[in-house]
């Protein structure tokens, strides 16, 4: 086995300790992080959104944040804002950091904050920096946002546009857990011993030579051809959808599958990474059409239906 393999091993046994049930949320969430990329992850109240991204953190010894999205905050909320400081009778401008300045950032609730407040967050995602006033200020590496959204509570929300969803590489959707795993959930909370604390498996140094290791997995060049391929037939699909996915989900796709074939202990990606990673990747890309969602088709059928042809 080799070294990589028995670290993700690893990662997935200290998560189950918190999380049950949800091994494709965790796997997902590693992958965007493998992918140096930032996350939308989209599921009812309840399904442990938060505390999946808090233990992922935990679990990598990251610095952890949170920022509780809500239509009064401010812009400077997130990235920090400048006071005045006296020392020794003089006044000075002192900037104090905000919350944005950590590894791993979860912006919950994300489309709860009002667009101007949202686009703080873009440039830190697309830029991996931060700019007030005149100044920029570089984030420590590794840095992900990891944003959260519920999909029924739609009053008082601002809907992200579609440029700022296309930021993010995976739109996960969090599913219900089946009776077996809700019935260990149960158990695990609802008695006096309390769920046991992860350990620290993996640091940021052996994270950053797993993004790199992760670029470096190759595919074939008849894989790649097809992802470009169902790509561009995103846009020529017209019976469904009206809006198709641009180059940025081709790249998407390619690293989103090489990493996962890494997650896998493979050495090469193969035609299954490509199926299973197409949907986080395109779900928040296509855009239908009225008849499709008249006839009440959502993004994963279009994306069945692509990946049939």
């Amino acid at each position: 086995m080799k070294n990589y393999e028995k670290i993700f091993m690893n990662v997935f046994d200290e998560a189950n300790k918190v999380i049950i049930g949800q091994n494709e949320l965790i796997e997902q969430i590693l992958i965007t992080m493998l992918c140096n990329a930032n996350g939308l992850v989209e599921g009812y109240p309840g399904l442990a959104k938060t505390l999946a991204v808090k233990t992922v953190a935990d679990i990598m010894d990251l610095k952890f944040s949170r920022i509780q999205h809500t239509p009064d905050l401010m812009p400077s909320d997130i990235t920090g804002t400048y006071i005045i400081e006296e020392v020794d009778g003089k006044r000075t401008f002192k900037f104090q950091r905000g919350p944005i300045f950590a590894n791993i950032v979860l912006a919950d609730e994300i489309n709860r904050a009002t667009p101007k407040t949202q686009s703080a967050l873009l440039e830190a995602m697309q830029e991996k920096q931060v700019t007030v006033g005149n100044t920029t200020f570089k984030l420590d590496e590794p840095f992900f946002v990891l944003a959260t959204q519920n999909p029924i509570e739609q009053e008082g929300t601002y809907p992200l546009p579609e440029a700022q969803q296309d930021r993010f590489l995976l739109k996960i959707r969090v599913s219900y857990p089946t009776i077996e795993d809700e019935l260990r959930i149960v158990d695990s909370y609802t008695t006096e011993t309390p769920p046991q604390k992860p350990q620290v498996v993996l640091d940021k140094k052996t994270l950053l030579a797993l993004q790199n290791l992760a670029r470096k997995v190759p595919i074939a060049n008849d894989l790649k051809q097809k992802i470009v391929k169902l790509i561009s037939a995103t846009r020529k699909n017209t019976s469904l959808i009206e809006y198709g996915a641009s180059p940025r989900a081709s790249i998407g796709l390619i690293l989103a599958s090489k990493a996962r074939a890494l997650l896998k202990g493979r050495t090469h990606v193969s035609s299954e990474d490509i199926v299973k990673m197409a949907y986080p990747v395109l779900r928040h890309r296509l855009i239908l059409n009225f008849e499709a969602e008249r006839k009440g088709i959502t993004t994963d059928d279009a994306i069945t239906e692509l990946l049939s042809k």
